[in-house]
C-alpha cells in the first residue's frame, strides 16, 4: 500500500475512535469522569424533568445510572431521609420538623400552578372557589348545579402523601373537605388519564402536565396557566423541590447543580414549570 494510502487509513481509524467517544460540552462536562448510581423518588410532577435531565447525562456518560421512581412527596421525603434514595422530591417544602429529623438540605427549582381540570367534553370550565370548594365536599354533586349536563359529578383526588393534594386542598379549597367518595389516584398522569377518559369526572393536576386531553377550569375568571402562575394572578401555585439527607456530594450535587444551569431551566420550562432564578 502507498505511503498516502495508509496515511487515509491511519485518520479514518482514528475519526472512528473519536466518534465512538462520549462527547462532553458546555453544562454536561462536570459529568465527565464521573461512575455510579444516582436513585431518585417522590413527586411525580418532576418526574418528566428527572427523565428528561437523566437521559442527557446518561447518554454523554454511560458510566453513570439514574433510577427515578414516584410515589409522591411524602414518598420522596421519607426515602431520602432513611438513605433509601440519593434525592427525595417534593412539591412541597418539607416542614421544619422533617428537616431536622432527617437533617435535609432542601433546594427549589421551580416554581408550579395547580389546575382543576374535566374532561374536553365539559362544557363547564368556570367557577368560583366557593363552587370548587363545595364540588370537592359532595355539596354540589350534579353538573346541572353548575351549567352543565344532568349527570352525578365524578370526584377524583390524591392519596395523603401526594404534594399536589395538599397544594389544592390548602390554596384551592380553603383547607374545605374532599369527599371520601371520590376516586383517588396515584399520580399527576394518572389523575390527567382518569379524568381524559370521564365526560363527568373533575380532579386536579399540576399546570405543566396539562395538555388537550383534559380542560383547565377557570377559578374567580383566571386561567391557570404558566403567565398567570409567574405573574401571580392565579394563586394555586408552589414549589418544586429536590432534597437531599445532608449536603449533597457527587453526581447527586451536580445532578442539582444542572438543574440550575441555563441547560436544565430550559428543560424545565419546556415542561410547563417556572424556573427560580
Amino acid at each position: 500500500m502507498k505511503k498516502t494510502a495508509l496515511v487515509r487509513v491511519a485518520l479514518s481509524l482514528a475519526a472512528l475512535v473519536l466518534s465512538a467517544l462520549p462527547v462532553f460540552s458546555g453544562e454536561l462536562d462536570s459529568f465527565k469522569n464521573e461512575r455510579g448510581e444516582l436513585k431518585i423518588s417522590g413527586g411525580t410532577a418532576h418526574i418528566p424533568v428527572m427523565k428528561e435531565a437523566a437521559q442527557k447525562i446518561m447518554t454523554v456518560n454511560p458510566e453513570i445510572q439514574i433510577s427515578i421512581a414516584g410515589g409522591g412527596s411524602g414518598v420522596g421525603i421519607k426515602q431520602v431521609g432513611e438513605g433509601l434514595v440519593n434525592i427525595g422530591n417534593s412539591g412541597r417544602k418539607p416542614t421544619g420538623d422533617e428537616i431536622a429529623r432527617y437533617q435535609l438540605r432542601v433546594y427549589q427549582w421551580a416554581v408550579d400552578g395547580v389546575a382543576p381540570v374535566v374532561n374536553p367534553k365539559n362544557r363547564v370550565t368556570k367557577l368560583t372557589k366557593g363552587q370548587l370548594a363545595e364540588v370537592f365536599s359532595g355539596k354540589i354533586d350534579n353538573w346541572k348545579q353548575l351549567g352543565g349536563t344532568d349527570r352525578r359529578i365524578n370526584l377524583y383526588t390524591r392519596d395523603e402523601a401526594s404534594g399536589t393534594r395538599e397544594v389544592f386542598w390548602e390554596k384551592g379549597l380553603g383547607k374545605g373537605q374532599i369527599s371520601s367518595a371520590a376516586n383517588v389516584v396515584v399520580s399527576n398522569g394518572a389523575m390527567k388519564s382518569a379524568v381524559a377518559k370521564d365526560p363527568y369526572g373533575i380532579g386536579y393536576v399540576s399546570v405543566g402536565h396539562i395538555d388537550r386531553t383534559v380542560s383547565a377550569v377557570s377559578l374567580d375568571g383566571v386561567t391557570p396557566m404558566i403567565r398567570t402562575v409567574q405573574d401571580g394572578s392565579y394563586g394555586i401555585s408552589r414549589g418544586l423541590y429536590s432534597n437531599t439527607r445532608g449536603e449533597p456530594s457527587g453526581i447527586t450535587k451536580k445532578f442539582i447543580d444542572y438543574l440550575r444551569t441555563s441547560a436544565g431551566k430550559a428543560i424545565i420550562r419546556k415542561h410547563g414549570f417556572i424556573p427560580v432564578r
